[in-house]
């Protein structure tokens, strides 16, 4: 890991500033008690950084909000050059975003705790709301999102108040209302990588105080931080454009309607990946489990190699060279729009807030899917690959207070109904054939000499005559059928999945003195999903296999079991589905669930708040859409009732949180303690063939080792089970404003996230997979321990005639962390720390600007995510570390990553009016 004195580096910079004026429930005038509440505050901190936020469905100011919760504004997020809410996590101490195998499907994580890669079928531990509007995927927030009044980031589980999918947390985006006054924006910045962003909104009156417009505009552009060498082009390039427009009609201060229509399109190769591991690990003491050594040649490069592969980016990853099949270097398209009404009316002390939105989304998946440019597999770019949403979402609240004042009540319903479609034509590539043959024969023995990729079963004349004798004929005419396998695979696979869910809430806050509160909450949730699946797959070429070497299945030669089971794993990659062509599988399930809070505050002083919670979460049980498990075992022939084997459950959370806040004029400090247990959480794992989704759960009593075997059979739970995943730390974010152009900030995550020991893969208490037998009593992925931001800011004036300078920076450090949810060895990302700043000059009012700007600008090199690169080989340097011979006696899986941003640069011009 990297140096600890990096922790003195990122202390010595302190943080972002939350500086601006958050429009809370702005269609509406606030209460006459909230007036009073905002400006004693105000005036008792005279702090401009303790903004107004709406966490709780109130405006409250930020030093009053008794739960974890961070606020940036406008200034904070411009600073920072954050425009999407991946950037936004340099600011966020306790937040990771990552992106996979697209940019438009991205994870966000909070305190560690997140769903893992881009499954169409799991929706985001993090909720995302943009204006209110749930987002069912976390990706709806990697737009480029136009100018934005603020963000909020709420840290725990807020099923109460922002439904069944926020078991970790939510992020709340707000952007820009329209003005009764002209006014508007213009920005042109210009990069390395030949990146163009131009941005800009108008805004003004249609009536006069009646009826006000804005329409705000994005486009970018940008070449790709990979270089494709046999396609000769870039890959993770950027061109998208962004559109948003909006009309807000206010007859009167007591009733509002806002209007929100916008559209995303972005048209880019995503995502590429690097190989970061090529080495074959060899159990050099069989039956001494605990070491391995590094065998001189891999065996799986080789045959890549003899199949014309070049791996460009072997031995230095971040040279950014990729290789893809020539003539398979896909783009694809996005689009992401919809609309939203909001209605806020005053009625007389009740105030009713209603929003309205529908929305689409499509994304393409055509793409190389093995990240090489030997033909392993693909999804073509016929129309026939891709995901769809159509989503439909009704809230209604109703709040006031009661007793004079003393309760502030709330009341609400929620509605939503979704339209999934996953469309799947994954096949195996011209290449396959040969390259799984020669994968078996290479298994068998791995002489080079022995293979010959132009013949039958990649068998040489001399490799057939040694190997037939040694494995048998039905070995050998199994190794030749895989020849077959070339341009086979799912034509048109169709999985239709519809959502409805409705939800009833209510959330209070009793005064019981003018400095001790108490907040209840309860939420219903009824949750209904639907599945039907049609197939079209022409590789019959498994179930011929499956008929044939299914005797040696169950044979007592442990040699002939594992050639054969091999065989068929290559056979069958991804589960065929020819078996089910034409025949429809359909499945529903059904559940409802209880979430809650209960929050004690006491405000002992009006700067300083101490509070205590208790809250239960919920995310939803659905179905893995991809390349999926359709059998329970992959040597099993699907049927129609295989769409039970698609379910997960869904996960629950129990957590409590204590805390303080201070806000005084030149500073502010919050201090959290949290922890959180989850049960049933949804992993998602991708084990170099198929995705595997796992509700992971921990048994009450000693499964005796048996979860941490190489069986996916041994360590069921005949007993009760309980939460399997355990968060639990602190947080600290201070500010400091010694003068009005000087501020400082920091920010520390201490997050222990572990799972638990004795684990199972369900409620139920099903043994957890063999590829996961490094989770028991081992950190989470893409959790780490410590987390530092800071930021320091200044803005001096120039001279008497209204110019002033900026100086700006900000630096996140990050310790040790695996990002592989098996946490195989190959995907360890050692602590690393990411620095941004700007410089500039502004005119009056900041009329007009000039900065210069750079991201990760001391070219930090780490990952995002690493993975098994699909059908490349198989066992880690952990399995053959672990178990050793004779099952895991080489470990030859080839590791590829999604790696980070490297350094950009740039500057911008930047006009108001």
């Amino acid at each position: 890991m990297r140096k600890w004195v990096y922790l003195l580096a990122a202390t010595t910079c302190a943080g972002v500033s939350t500086s601006g004026h958050a429009q809370g429930l702005r269609g509406v005038a606030p209460t006459a008690k909230q007036a009073e509440a905002d400006k004693a505050q105000q005036d008792a901190s005279k702090n401009s950084a303790d903004i107004i936020v709406t966490a709780t469905r109130r405006s409250q100011r930020l030093s009053n909000v008794p739960i974890a919760v961070s606020a940036y504004s406008t200034a904070a997020l411009q600073n920072s050059g954050a425009t999407d809410i991946r950037q936004m996590a340099q600011l966020a101490p306790s937040l990771i975003v990552s992106s996979t195998g697209s940019e438009a499907n991205a994870t966000a994580r909070l305190r560690g705790i997140g769903t893992v890669g881009d499954n169409p079928g799991l929706e985001s531990s993090v909720a995302v709301f943009i204006d209110g509007v749930y987002r069912s995927r976390t990706g709806s927030g990697l737009n480029d999102l136009g100018e934005v009044e603020r963000i909020e980031v709420l840290r725990g589980p807020q099923g109460t108040l922002s439904g069944r999918n926020s078991s970790a947390g939510a992020i709340s985006i707000y952007t820009k209302y329209p003005e009764f006054k002209f006014g508007g924006y213009g920005e042109a910045s210009y990069g390395n990588y030949d990146a163009v962003r131009l941005a800009g909104a108008l805004t003004g009156p249609v009536l006069k105080d009646v009826l006000a417009f804005r329409i705000d505009g994005v486009y970018g552009k940008r070449d790709g931080f990979y270089r494709d060498v046999v396609n000769n082009t870039d890959y993770n390039d950027r061109n998208r454009y962004f559109v948003r427009g909006q009309l807000f009609f206010k007859p009167s201060s007591d009733f509002s309607i806002r209007l929100i229509g916008d559209y995303t399109h972005r048209d880019e190769k995503c995502c590429g990946a690097v190989y970061v591991d090529t080495r074959e690990k060899v159990d050099p003491t069989p039956g001494t489990p605990g070491d391995f050594t590094v065998a001189p040649q891999n065996r799986i490069v080789s045959i890549l190699q003899s199949l014309g592969g070049v791996l460009p980016s072997d031995g230095d990853p971040y040279n950014r060279q990729i290789a893809n099949t020539k003539g398979r270097a896909y783009s694809n398209v996005t689009t992401d729009y919809g609309g939203s009404a909001r209605i806020g009316w005053n009625i007389g002390q009740v105030q009713l807030i209603s929003i309205s939105a529908y929305r689409e989304y499509k994304s393409g998946g055509a793409a190389d899917i093995d990240y090489g440019n030997v033909d392993i597999g693909y999804r073509p770019d016929d129309g026939n690959a891709y995901r769809q949403f159509h989503t439909f979402t009704q809230e209604t609240r109703l709040s006031g207070s009661l007793f004079g004042n003393r309760l502030d009540w709330l009341v609400g319903g929620y509605y939503a109904h979704e339209k999934l479609q996953v469309v799947d034509n994954l096949k195996f590539g011209t290449q396959y054939g040969a390259f799984a043959a020669c994968r078996i024969v290479a298994t068998i023995n791995p002489t080079a000499a022995l293979r010959n990729p132009a013949a039958t079963g990649c068998l040489s004349a001399a490799g057939r005559a040694v190997l037939t004798p040694a494995v048998g004929p039905q070995i050998i005419a199994g190794i030749d059928l895989l020849g077959t396998l070339n341009d086979r695979g799912s034509l048109r696979d169709v999985y239709n999945q519809t959502s409805e869910n409705f939800a009833f809430f209510t959330h209070n806050i009793l005064r019981i003195t003018d400095t001790l509160s108490v907040t209840g909450g309860l939420r219903y949730t009824n949750e209904h999903k639907s599945l039907d699946a049609s197939f079209n797959n022409n590789n019959t070429v498994c179930p011929v296999q499956q008929a044939n070497l299914a005797p040696l299945l169950a044979s007592s030669n442990a040699t002939a079991r594992t050639l054969a089971a091999g065989i068929i794993t290559l056979t069958c990659t991804g589960n065929s589905t020819a078996a089910l062509t034409g025949v429809p599988i359909k499945d529903s399930m059904r559940e409802g669930q209880f979430t809650g809070t209960g929050v004690l505050s006491w405000k002992p002083a009006p700067s300083t708040l101490l509070y205590a919670s208790y809250a239960r979460g919920y995310k939803a049980g659905g179905y893995n859409l991809d390349r999926s498990d359709l059998t329970a075992t992959v040597f099993a022939t699907p049927t129609a009732a295989s769409a039970s084997n698609l379910r997960f459950d869904p996960e629950t959370v129990q957590a409590f949180e204590v805390g303080i806040k201070y806000s005084s004029a030149k500073f502010t400090a919050n201090l959290a303690g949290f922890r959180s247990a989850f049960k049933n959480f949804q992993l998602n794992t991708f084990n170099g063939t198929n995705y595997i989704v796992q509700n992971i759960s921990a048994c009450n009593a000693s499964l005796g080792g048996a979860d941490r075997d190489e069986s996916s059979a041994t360590g069921t739970c005949t007993g009760g089970v309980k939460a399997g995943v355990v968060t639990q730390g602190f947080e600290i974010e201070a500010g400091a404003y010694p003068t009005p152009d000087v501020t400082f900030n920091l920010g520390y995550t201490y997050a222990h996230t572990q799972y638990r020991d004795n684990l199972v893969g369900s409620d139920a208490g099903e043994a957890l997979n063999a590829a996961l037998f490094l989770l028991p009593g081992n950190q989470m992925s893409n959790a780490p321990r410590h987390t530092v931001t800071s930021s320091a800011s200044w803005t001096p004036a120039i001279g008497g005639n209204g110019l002033s300078a900026l100086f700006y920076v900000d630096s996140r450090l990050t310790s040790d962390y695996n990002t592989g949810s098996d946490l195989f060895a190959e995907k360890r990302q050692d602590g690393f720390f990411l620095v941004n700043a700007r410089v500039g000059i502004r005119g009056r009012d900041q009329r007009w600007a000039v900065e210069f700007w750079g991201q990760n600008v001391l070219d930090t090199r780490y990952q995002q995510v690493a993975f098994s690169a699909p059908f490349q080989g198989a066992g880690s340097q952990s399995q053959v570390t672990q178990f050793g011979s004779p099952n895991f006696a080489t470990g030859n899986a080839i590791a590829a990553a999604f790696l980070a941003e490297p350094r950009t640069y740039g500057i911008t011009l930047r006009s108001r009016f």
